[in-house]
């Protein structure tokens, strides 16, 4: 649900490596399998634009059944891709199921990057998922609580535990270490400050965070962080990346090895996208998946929209690449859904667009699957 994206074009030289999921897709070869702390933050710096507005802060997804896409998108792609995406942590799911190389999550505010660096910290330091989710909700964690536990028993051992200040202050100053200390990421005190503010959300509203729109928490309209990782693709099969220690493990990998790259920028700006078109270029790598959310609605509203595709043609794809995008209020099915998740084939989208066959939101919209 947003506007977004990245920044600047630079080519940054990366060592040649081979990953626990090598596969034979473009760029398998040529693709960092770690980037140093130093690497990760001149992308940071340099693919990204300043700062922007979005009048929704957008800590948890608002996206009821945004996993139902996942069986057909996994059937679809080629694994070893690059993985872009917009928003929160359902970034992570989508990761999970498609075993990406790399990902790039740029969005139009520095608040989702702080909260992506807020992410990243807490998978270095957590053990597995119940350490991750204490440290998550500033709540002890319940003794009968281990790896092979059930997700929806550790969200139920969690709603019965108070959060905890003393807790709090100490995993704040942890990922406050983490990320300055560690990793010598130079946040500036307006950062910390964000951080802090993040941090005090999952704190104060634990797993019964949801999506807030203009400073007003709208729990109840919308799903929570706990609705969220108990969702499933349809079928019944689970995909959160809390839905199992193998989904955590594979966040928790690339993280360390700095591969999930969050960045700020207007999807229409004039650096982030094309800057990451030339980077994958150099290395000779695709994009396997551009999640875009809703995005496309407000640059068909600002007039944007093919200034974003311009974007996107810079970008290299493969006859795989699919959009996975979302669509509100007029799409949701069934009763009481409010969103709908689609996928879309980047070259065939770019294709009809030169052909003058796609124009309108509700074209985008009446071709996705």
């Amino acid at each position: 649900m947003r506007r977004l994206l990245i920044s600047a074009p630079l080519a940054l030289a990366a060592a040649i490596g081979a990953w626990a999921w090598a596969q034979s897709a473009a760029g398998a070869a040529t693709l960092p399998a770690r980037l140093t702390d130093q690497a990760f933050w001149q992308l940071v710096e340099q693919f990204s634009e300043p700062n922007g507005y979005f009048r929704s802060e957008n800590l948890v997804s608002n996206e009821d059944l945004f996993q139902t896409v996942i069986p057909r998108l996994q059937n679809t792609i080629r694994r070893g891709g690059v993985y872009l995406g917009v928003g929160p942590d359902q970034n992570f799911t989508y990761i999970a199921a498609v075993h990406p190389r790399m990902a790039f999550i740029p969005d139009i505010r520095r608040g989702n990057l702080l909260l992506h660096l807020m992410y990243k910290a807490l998978f270095e330091q957590s053990a597995d998922r119940a350490e991750f989710l204490s440290r998550l909700f500033s709540r002890p964690r319940p003794p009968t609580l281990g790896p092979q536990t059930d997700v929806e028993a550790m969200f139920e051992a969690y709603a019965m535990v108070s959060p905890d200040r003393a807790q709090f202050e100490s995993n704040l100053a942890a990922i406050t270490d983490t990320l300055v200390a560690r990793h010598r990421f130079p946040l500036t005190t307006g950062d910390l400050a964000g951080l802090n503010r993040i941090y005090s959300a999952f704190y104060l509203e634990g797993p019964f965070l949801a999506y807030s729109s203009n400073g007003f928490s709208l729990r109840g309209r919308y799903p929570t962080y706990q609705d969220l990782q108990l969702a499933d693709d349809g079928t019944g099969t689970r995909r959160g990346y809390l839905a199992t220690e193998a989904n955590f493990r594979l966040i928790k990998h690339m993280q360390q090895q700095n591969l999930i790259v969050p960045l700020v920028g207007n999807f229409a700006g004039s650096r982030t996208i094309q800057a990451i078109g030339e980077y994958l270029a150099s290395h000779e790598a695709t994009v396997g998946v551009f999640y875009t959310s809703n995005v496309e609605q407000y640059l068909f509203q600002d007039g944007l929209w093919h200034t974003f595709l311009r974007n996107v043609r810079s970008l290299p794809v493969d006859d795989r690449s699919t959009f996975v995008r979302s669509c509100f209020n007029n799409c949701a099915r069934p009763r009481g859904i409010r969103s709908r998740t689609l996928l879309d084939s980047m070259p065939l989208l770019l294709r009809d667009v030169r052909a003058g066959e796609v124009d309108s939101y509700g074209e985008v919209l009446a071709r996705s699957r």
